[in-house]
């Protein structure tokens, strides 16, 4: 079982997998499917049955809806290591959002039957109960951000989220978010001028430097000073 011991060591590298009995993480290994996705497929839509519960192997993938302009919104980015999709797994109500290839990517999805056996094992429960708890706290933190918080420090609020690895358990911190310039003002739902000015005074602050898709972090403290502002 060469492959799902390569598998296993891969998936292992998050600490919400890791964390699980070693006979759930060789189910999750040995039972999940493997699909190849290139740039701009869908891994599901907005509506869509949920039909597995999934991480991310390889790529980036982006979880977005279409404003009632039309227009585009990306909720979250989601990296190598992310597990996603138990909402719908839990509840059986269709998908409240799409997941998109931003590039070549690869995905590992467990199905309804392999997922519901395992929620029997209390401790895989559990795990679940608590990957849902992270993704709702990011939606609140999200929402107020939203409703209470300035353009800016909105701005310094979801960097700080990306460098931690946005929608992400795993807690890395990293110094250069690799995002453009267009992706982060649809995860903010303003315009790409706006986006320009503000990201010019975070930079004149000492807390970022722009690069080609892509933003080096300076100074966390900075950046979050600037997210705690109202």
């Amino acid at each position: 079982m060469p492959d799902t011991e390569d598998l296993l060591q891969q998936l292992g590298a998050n600490p919400w997998f890791a964390r699980l009995a070693p006979a759930v993480r060789r189910t999750l290994a040995s039972e999940g499917r493997r699909q190849q996705l290139r740039a701009g497929e869908f891994v599901f839509r907005q509506g869509d049955r949920g039909e597995h519960f999934l991480t991310l192997l390889q790529g980036k993938l982006k979880a977005s809806t279409l404003r009632e302009d039309g227009k585009e919104a990306i909720l979250a980015v989601l990296e190598p290591g992310h597990w996603f999709g138990e909402a719908s797994m839990l509840d059986g109500l269709p998908r409240t959002h799409d997941v998109i290839a931003s590039r070549d990517s690869e995905v590992l999805g467990v199905d309804q039957a392999t997922f519901d056996r395992l929620m029997l094992d209390n401790g895989f429960a559990r795990a679940v109960c608590v990957l849902q708890a992270q993704h709702t706290r990011l939606v609140y933190r999200l929402l107020e951000d939203a409703m209470l918080r300035s353009t800016r420090a909105r701005i310094a609020s979801r960097l700080e989220q990306l460098a931690r690895g946005d929608g992400s358990i795993d807690g890395e911190q990293r110094q250069v978010v690799r995002i453009s310039q267009d992706e982060l003002a649809m995860m903010l739902g303003i315009s790409r001028q706006t986006l320009s000015l503000e990201l010019r005074e975070l930079v004149a602050g000492g807390a970022l430097e722009l690069g080609y898709r892509q933003l080096r972090i300076l100074s966390l403290e900075k950046l979050r000073e600037m997210a705690a502002q109202t």
